[in-house]
């Protein structure tokens, strides 16, 4: 089994420096690519209740020999189910998709600034976790200003902030106000859903020197920031190489160079949590 280093949250939760992406893996081939995944060595699986997968996610904990207590699973609240009500039950409604008694971490998905109901939503995470529903809460794509009034209107601070992060948007400023706060980075599509960042010339370069994959090279680039990627791969062998990372490190001039190919434009989508609905 491959040795994955962990963090220690704000909360006090205990997390590896990977986890698996589960969106677009659904029904019966969706859940089979989880149980491989599990047995290749990942504990943290990612989902939301709009992947529609929460049920693949929750059969495949029941199919893969490994203890419950050894994994740790993430959903997501949607933008439409952001009244305090409306999010409770929305909580519920996960936990019984997937057939689980709790969820590791249970997120505000986007803060859906314009509908501005994210501080409702966030009031319900609290009390789901106070009713035994969720360990640990967190968020999705909150800018500082949308986590400044979490913290300044309900006093609790969410333990993660999972962002869009990849060599092309590399989110400088957002990672260090999150690491101001105590808060840990996830990167979601670190490898940048297969755009052309894999096969960008400086990192094809660095890899080769490494003899390691470009695939390996940007998810290693993502530890050395601190920051805990979610790869998605229904491939047995993507799998297995995506967690080969702990036996190499990339030098401070590798990791300049690829910071260096960062965008100001860089999101994939244009998602801007400053404007964009999420429902």
């Amino acid at each position: 089994m491959t040795f994955i280093p962990t963090y220690t949250l704000a909360d006090g939760m205990v997390v590896p420096a990977i986890g698996f992406g589960t969106y677009k893996l659904n029904g019966m081939e969706g859940k089979k690519a989880i149980v491989q995944a599990v047995h290749n060595g990942y504990r943290w699986l990612d989902s939301a209740f709009n992947y529609e997968n929460e049920g693949a996610v929750g059969q495949a904990i029941r199919e893969c020999g490994v203890p419950r207590s050894e994994l740790q699973i993430t959903s997501k609240l949607p933008g439409r189910r952001h009244r305090y009500q409306e999010a409770v039950q929305t909580i519920q409604e996960s936990l019984w998709r997937a057939q689980l008694e709790y969820y590791d971490f249970y997120l505000v998905h986007w803060p859906n600034p314009i509908t501005d109901l994210y501080i409702e939503a966030w009031q319900a995470l609290i009390e789901g976790q106070k009713r035994g529903y969720i360990r640990s809460i967190g968020v999705c794509n909150f800018l500082p200003e949308h986590l400044d009034r979490l913290i300044n209107e309900t006093g609790v601070m969410p333990v993660l902030n999972q962002i869009e992060l990849h060599p092309y948007f590399s989110q400088k400023e957002q990672r260090a106000y999150n690491k101001k706060l105590g808060i840990l980075t996830q990167s979601w599509s670190p490898m940048g859903r297969a755009s052309k960042v894999l096969n960008d010339l400086v990192i094809e370069t660095i890899a080769v020197a490494h003899q390691k994959t470009t695939s390996q090279i940007i998810l290693r680039w993502h530890v050395q920031l601190g920051c805990v990627p979610i790869p998605k791969s229904a491939s047995e062998t993507r799998q297995r190489e995506n967690l080969s990372l702990f036996d190499f490190e990339l030098s401070s001039t590798d990791m300049e160079k690829i910071n260096a190919l960062t965008k100001e434009n860089g999101r994939l989508k244009n998602q801007n949590p400053a404007q964009y609905e999420e429902f």
